[in-house]
């Protein structure tokens, strides 16, 4: 009887000690498979001031899993939800603010919580050599025309609080308004606009083409951006692959490149 039992004993001890062994090997092998099985492709609906940095982040994004297609779909983010609401096919929203996220978060559209990805802050781009001497907010109000995003778009709602904060009104007759970022910075140059309020990362993408004069901390904004897969995405796993590569720190990485501030 007592062979028996040390005999049974020392299969126990031998089976614990391998399975750690097993396991190991199991989850290694989880993971190479999960990776593997990465393929399709998605579309990402993305504010037009991530153009430059989504663009490097799908690229690189589709190097490191082949097969993978990241489409995007770049625009004001209120005209995105509203493109979104109407049923365009879209697996990934990115949003420049977080209030034109909470409208899909709302109505059903996004099933889980949005991730804060990235922050921004607005600056004011003005034509190369600054002829118009614009060196505060204050001077917006005398220099002729002033490109601002709409109204309703977000960096146009930021815009707005900014020059509330510094106290400034421009004439409406002296402004001139753009669907989004990009083409709001466009009105400076190549357009007739003097200056424009857009976000630091649209006057660094534009290299030459304007010059930038810093907005004060405690007259400028904070945007928060927020990135979350959709409802109605045929491709979960890889829509999730996505955002979990733009919050990495190869991912945060490029942003910062771009001009994004961190989370």
């Amino acid at each position: 009887m007592r062979s028996s039992i040390r005999s049974s004993t020392r299969g126990w001890v031998l089976l614990v000690v391998a399975l750690p062994l097993l396991v190991g090997s199991s989850a290694s092998a989880s993971v190479h498979a999960a990776k593997a099985k990465l393929s399709g492709s998605i579309t990402v609906s993305a504010a037009a001031s991530l153009t430059e940095g989504f663009t490097k982040l799908g690229a690189d994004f589709q190097k490191q899993n082949k097969g993978t297609t990241v489409t995007f779909n770049f625009g004001s983010s209120s005209t995105l939800v509203t493109q979104i609401q109407g049923g365009a096919p879209a697996d990934l929203f990115a949003s420049a603010d977080l209030t034109n996220l909470d409208k899909l978060v709302t109505s059903g559209k996004v099933a889980v919580s949005p991730t804060i990805f990235a922050r921004n802050q607005l600056e004011i781009a003005v034509k190369p050599g600054n002829p118009k001497a614009v060196k505060t907010l204050a001077d917006l109000k005398t220099v002729g025309t002033i490109a601002l995003c709409g109204a309703t778009v977000p960096c146009g709602v930021y815009a707005a609080n900014v020059l509330t904060r510094a106290g400034v009104t421009i004439p409406e007759t002296s402004i001139t308004r753009g669907v989004d970022a990009k083409a709001t910075i466009a009105a400076v140059s190549p357009g007739d606009a003097n200056a424009a309020l857009v976000y630091v990362t649209d006057v660094k993408a534009a290299g030459s083409a304007v010059q930038g004069v810093v907005i004060p901390d405690d007259q400028n904004t904070v945007a928060v951006y927020p990135i979350a897969p959709l409802a109605s995405t045929s491709n979960k796993k890889l829509a999730k692959a996505f955002v979990a590569y733009v919050v990495s720190a190869a991912g945060q990485k490029t942003l910062a490149k771009y001009g994004f501030l961190a989370p």
